[in-house]
């Protein structure tokens, strides 16, 4: 397989073009999964419908194949927009998912790879990736044990997006010796116990991102070697994404903000003059984007760096102005921007990016 080939999202179903009925298949299941999102959102759970949807889409399937075909980095990104903004919560899983997908590409073995991949192609494997551990009080880190059987994992991990609802799981594990993680796969049974009392976020509700226990869960690989996780160009990649997920919550808080001036305040000069700015701010949204998918490998980093701090900041941007010129009135009656912000402000606070813009701004500076 080569990835998703994402035709244009106003192309019509036909019996003899499979291209373009994708298209159409991808157009019925983001309309699906926006018109569940408010549910969703109020009575929070694992959005199965949407995955089953995106499965019959070919959605599930974007990243095999991405490690040879650099080119269609821009496709898949607009795939992961357009789903965060119909549903930020889906496009949370959806985000964990993909990027769980091209590491079993690039570090899985030649046995675990194909098996794995033929499982994603037909719909049957759902992913999350695991990386955050435990802060004090909240359990011993997850870390690597041996039984008779082979090797098992102990402890927890939390911000675990998908609990409950995802299939397998490559999981981040740390070590007491300083040597760097470990990345290993695992199925998700019952050996994998789901704490939903942990995640209480305003935001990302359905997004499932729970502490979860691992009691002596079998392992059934280990990808790559140590610090396999943290490996570029794929790191920066799975970075990308995700500012990615961030450009579609964007446009759904972009989308409810102009809506809801455009019915309410329409004649208001100042209101005219928040949505050029929200629409300005898009822009940057649209060509940070454009900058990042043509970026060499050589450069694929400091560019993500950039880029998710240029995101972030058009986001907050367009968070900002949209509630200084909208009001209360969508936030007290949990409108459409309520939960945009709620979602987009949830997942930027779980991104770090001042340490790493120093970093990257004292590279430059000792290069002067």
């Amino acid at each position: 397989m080569t990835g998703l080939d994402l035709p244009s999202a106003t192309a019509t179903d036909t019996d003899g073009d499979g291209g373009v009925g994708q298209a159409a298949r991808l157009d019925r299941a983001l309309a699906a999964i926006a018109a569940e999102a408010s549910e969703l959102d109020r009575a929070p759970r694992f959005p199965r419908k949407a995955f089953f949807h995106l499965a019959e889409a070919g959605a599930l399937t974007a990243t095999i194949g991405a490690a040879r075909e650099r080119s269609a980095v821009r496709l898949e990104w607009d795939l992961v927009r357009r789903v965060a903004a119909a549903d930020a919560s889906v496009g949370r899983i959806l985000d964990g998912h993909l990027n769980a997908v091209e590491r079993l590409g690039v570090a899985a073995g030649p046995e675990v790879r194909e098996r794995e991949l033929a499982a994603i192609g037909t719909g049957e494997r759902l992913f999350g990736v695991w990386g955050a551990d435990p802060a004090p009080g909240e359990g011993d880190p997850a870390r690597l044990g041996e039984t008779g059987d082979g090797l098992v994992l102990r402890g927890a991990k939390t911000f675990c997006s998908g609990a409950g609802g995802v299939e397998a799981a490559l999981v981040m594990v740390g070590t007491d010796d300083g040597t760097p993680p470990a990345l290993v796969l695992l199925d998700c049974g019952e050996e994998v116990e789901v704490d939903r009392s942990w995640y209480r976020a305003a935001g990302l509700r359905a997004s499932e991102s729970h502490r979860v226990v691992f009691h002596d869960a079998s392992v059934t690989a280990v990808l790559g070697g140590p610090g396999e996780l943290a490996r570029d160009p794929w790191f920066s990649r799975d970075a990308m994404r995700t500012a990615a997920s961030w450009a579609g919550m964007v446009d759904a808080a972009a989308a409810a903000a102009l809506d809801e001036l455009a019915a309410h305040r329409a004649d208001e000069p100042l209101a005219r003059l928040a949505a050029g700015r929200i629409e300005a701010m898009r822009g940057t949204v649209d060509a940070w984007l454009d900058r990042a998918a043509a970026a060499p490998d050589t450069e694929v980093r400091a560019t993500s760096i950039a880029m998710r701090a240029e995101i972030d900041r058009s986001a907050k941007g367009v968070l900002e102005v949209a509630a200084a010129a909208c009001g209360s009135h969508p936030f007290v009656t949990r409108g459409r921007l309520d939960r945009a912000r709620r979602d987009l402000e949830t997942f930027l606070l779980q991104h770090r990016l001042d340490p790493l813009l120093t970093k990257l701004g004292a590279e430059g500076l000792s290069r002067r």
